[in-house]
C-alpha cells in the first residue's frame, strides 16, 4: 500500500509539469493581451510596450516560463494583474467556497443516487426502474445553467423560499476565520449563520449535483444488476442468509467498487467545473474567479488556479484508488 501511494505521488510531478507547460502556452495563444485588457480604449503602442515590459511579457516565452517555474517551485504563484493580491491569498479565500459547494453537491448525489440505483436494479423492468432511467437521462441531458436559471426563478424569485445569490445574507456581519461558512457558524455557535449558509448552498448544490446524481444512479443500477447474478451471491442465498444481509454484505459492497471510481472522478470534476453554477448564483468560488481571469487575461490567476485544481484532482483520485482496498478486500494494491 505504501509503495503504491509513493508511486502515485511521484507521478504527480511529471503530470503537473506537463500541465504547467500546456496552460502557460495556451493562455498566451488566446486572442488579446494583458496590456489591452488593462488599458482598454486608452491603449497606445507605447503604453502597451510599457505594460508588457512591466510584467515581463516582452521576453521570449521560454524565459517567461523559466521565471514562472522558479517562482512556483518556491511556493509563489504570483500576483493577480487585476486585483494586485497574491494568487495564494485568493485561493485561500475562494477555494473553501468551492469545496463547500462541491461537497454539498456530491453528498446529495450520493445520498440520492446510490439508493435510487440500488432499488431500481432490485425492481428491474418495473415502473420504478423505468422512471429512474428517465430521470437520470434528463439529469445528464439538461444543461446546468438552464436548470440553475429555472430553479432560481421558481424557488428564489416566485416562491421566495431560498436565496438566489452569494454565500450568506449580504447584510450579515459575521467573522469567517476558516472561510468555510458552515464550519465558521458551528465554531462561533451561531445556528442562524449555519442555517443561512446552508440555505445559500441548497439551490447551487442541487443544480451542480444533477449530472453526478444521474451518473451515480445509472452506474449503481448497472453494478447491482451485474453483481447480484454472481455465484457467491447465489451461494449466500442458497445457504438461507437473510435477503437484507445478502444485499448489504455481498451485493451492495461489491457494487460500490465501480461506483466509487465514478464518485472520485465526479468529485474532481465538480471542484474544477463549477463555473456555470457559480456564475448563475454569483457564488464566489474558484470557478467564477478563473472565468473572470480568462476574460481579463490575468495570467498568474489562470496559471495558479488551474495548477492548484489539478493538484486537488490528482489527490482526489489517489484517495479513490486507496479506497478500493477498503471497499473490496479481494483487491490488493502492490
Amino acid at each position: 500500500m505504501l509503495r503504491f501511494i509513493v508511486r502515485r505521488l511521484l507521478l504527480l510531478f511529471p503530470i503537473l509539469f506537463g500541465l504547467s507547460i500546456l496552460v502557460f502556452v495556451w493562455i498566451r495563444a488566446l486572442p488579446g493581451s494583458v496590456a489591452n485588457s488593462i488599458l482598454g480604449e486608452h491603449s497606445t503602442p507605447a503604453r502597451i510596450a510599457q505594460i508588457n515590459h512591466q510584467f515581463g511579457l516582452d521576453r521570449p516565452i521560454y524565459v517567461q516560463y523559466w521565471k514562472y517555474l522558479q517562482r512556483t517551485l518556491g511556493g509563489d504563484l504570483g500576483y493577480s494583474i487585476t486585483s494586485f493580491r497574491p494568487v495564494t491569498f485568493e485561493i485561500e479565500h475562494r477555494f473553501p467556497a468551492t469545496i463547500e459547494l462541491a461537497a454539498a453537491a456530491m453528498v446529495f448525489a450520493i445520498a440520492v443516487g446510490i439508493p435510487l440505483g440500488f432499488f431500481a436494479a432490485k425492481r428491474y423492468s418495473t415502473w420504478f426502474d423505468q422512471i429512474s432511467l428517465v430521470l437520470s437521462l434528463i439529469g445528464i441531458s439538461i444543461p446546468i445553467f438552464f436548470l440553475a436559471l429555472v430553479m432560481k426563478y421558481i424557488f428564489a424569485v416566485r416562491l421566495g423560499w431560498l436565496p438566489s445569490i452569494g454565500r450568506e445574507d449580504v447584510t450579515a456581519d459575521r467573522s469567517h476565520p476558516t472561510n468555510f461558512y458552515i464550519l465558521d457558524g458551528i465554531i462561533n455557535r451561531d445556528p442562524a449563520a449555519v442555517w443561512d449558509a446552508i440555505r445559500h448552498l441548497i439551490l447551487p448544490a442541487i443544480c451542480l449535483a444533477s449530472i453526478p446524481l444521474a451518473v451515480v444512479t445509472r452506474i449503481t443500477r448497472a453494478a447491482v444488476l451485474d453483481v447480484q447474478n454472481e455465484d457467491y451471491v447465489r451461494t449466500a442465498r442458497a445457504k438461507g442468509m437473510a435477503p437484507s444481509i445478502v444485499d448489504r454484505r455481498h451485493v451492495l459492497r461489491n457494487a460500490l467498487l465501480p461506483v466509487s471510481t465514478i464518485i472520485g472522478l465526479q468529485t474532481g470534476l465538480l471542484l474544477s467545473g463549477a463555473v456555470l453554477t457559480e456564475t448563475v448564483f454569483a457564488y464566489p468560488g474558484m470557478g467564477i474567479w478563473i472565468k473572470d481571469a480568462i476574460f481579463a487575461r490575468d495570467y498568474p490567476v489562470i496559471q495558479g488556479g488551474i495548477l492548484f485544481l489539478a493538484i486537488v484532482f490528482v489527490f482526489v483520485n489517489l484517495v479513490v484508488d486507496i479506497s478500493y482496498a477498503f471497499i473490496n478486500q479481494r483487491i490488493r494494491l502492490s
